[in-house]
């Protein structure tokens, strides 16, 4: 099976894939660019056998980082206790394989390249990929499957955390959906929290989105990617499809086309 690993800025995940692409099993932690290949052993090979699997099984590992002090540990990790020599994401073998039509190529983040490279593989046609992570991405590629450019927005967590450190008064609170009432007009302090960081977040979507789409000027199938996709797609009609695993995927199909 192929361990696919996707290192973020918050965290990095680690999925075990097999030969049909499907995701049987899937792990995070904080990402430490100090964590060292030994510590990420012990806490994986537990993890592994939780899961009811063994290092063993793992006989190829895909790594895409945006986080490059990160890459070493994680290069050792697989040499050193699953044998084998870690594929990077971008690299031989295994380029992008697809046009980054921007002007700086060299600097679109491995995992947007990746998430893009699944979502042409699964959807036709002009495409917007939104991924949820520490900074939320609005990434718009054609019909050719070429980038073309995009968006970069803070992440919700991120919003939230500025609010509460550069305001002494204000609580932290957890963000969650609104359940019933869908009131914007908050009346008291935390509910009036939840309707600024939850609703302004969804306006800055639909906003950005509609603006895309106006640029575009045809047909864009949007797309929703990440951990925190699913909290909005109940209270917005602007997704079209949300796919929680569109990175995991990505890295899995590199993975295929190195083989062949």
């Amino acid at each position: 099976m192929l361990l696919a690993i996707d290192a973020g800025n918050t965290n990095v995940v680690f999925a075990l894939v097999d030969d049909t692409r499907a995701i049987k099993a899937r792990w995070r932690i904080a990402t430490d660019a100090r964590r060292t290949a030994d510590e990420y052993a012990v806490w994986l090979s537990q993890l592994l056998v939780l899961e009811g699997f063994d290092r063993s099984q793992v006989s190829a590992v895909i790594i895409a980082t945006v986080v490059p002090r990160a890459l070493h540990n994680l290069q050792v990790l697989a040499s050193k206790y699953f044998g084998t020599e870690a594929l990077i994401a971008g690299q031989a073998p295994v380029e992008w394989g697809m046009q980054l039509d921007v002007e700086e190529p060299h600097a679109v983040g491995a995992d947007r390249a990746v998430t893009m490279i699944a979502a042409h593989a699964l959807y036709p046609g002009d495409l917007i990929t939104i991924d949820f992570g520490t900074a939320t991405t609005f990434d718009f590629s054609d019909f050719k499957g070429a980038y073309k450019g995009g968006i970069i927005a803070p992440g919700i967590n991120l919003s939230l955390d500025a609010l509460v450190s550069a305001a002494a008064k204000l609580p932290r609170i957890a963000i969650e959906a609104p359940h019933g009432n869908l009131s914007v007009i908050g009346r008291d302090t935390v509910s009036q929290m939840h309707i600024g960081i939850y609703w302004g977040y969804v306006a800055m979507i639909e906003g950005l989105v509609a603006r895309m789409k106006a640029e575009v000027g045809r047909p864009v199938t949007v797309i929703a990617t990440g951990g925190l996709a699913t909290l909005f797609e109940k209270n917005t009609e602007v997704f079209d499809v949300v796919e929680a695993d569109l990175t995991i995927q990505g890295l899995a199909m590199l993975w295929e086309r190195s083989k062949g």
